[in-house]
């Protein structure tokens, strides 16, 4: 069993990465972060984010894209930031 699904953060992490592939197709990568970002931000549930976030730290992002994990990191910083 995967680390993934030891800490439940697998269906997250699919979620995450196939939104990463819809915003892959940007040719601006700030865009495409940015827009994964806001995505996230409006259309994911706090404990959603809390929990992938959560994922990143302890985890530094196991099984994301590296589009998802640009913008998972970027989140996190921006909550982190706000707290």
């Amino acid at each position: 069993m995967t680390t993934q699904a030891h800490d439940g953060s697998a269906p997250l992490i699919k979620m995450a990465n196939d939104i990463a592939d819809y915003f892959h197709s940007e040719p601006d990568r700030a865009a495409a972060i940015d827009g994964m970002v806001d995505h996230l931000t409006r259309f994911w549930e706090p404990r959603m984010r809390r929990k992938i976030v959560a994922h990143y730290a302890t985890r530094h992002g196991e099984g994301l894209s590296e589009l998802a994990l640009a913008a998972v990191a970027r989140l996190a910083e921006r909550e982190r930031t706000s707290a």
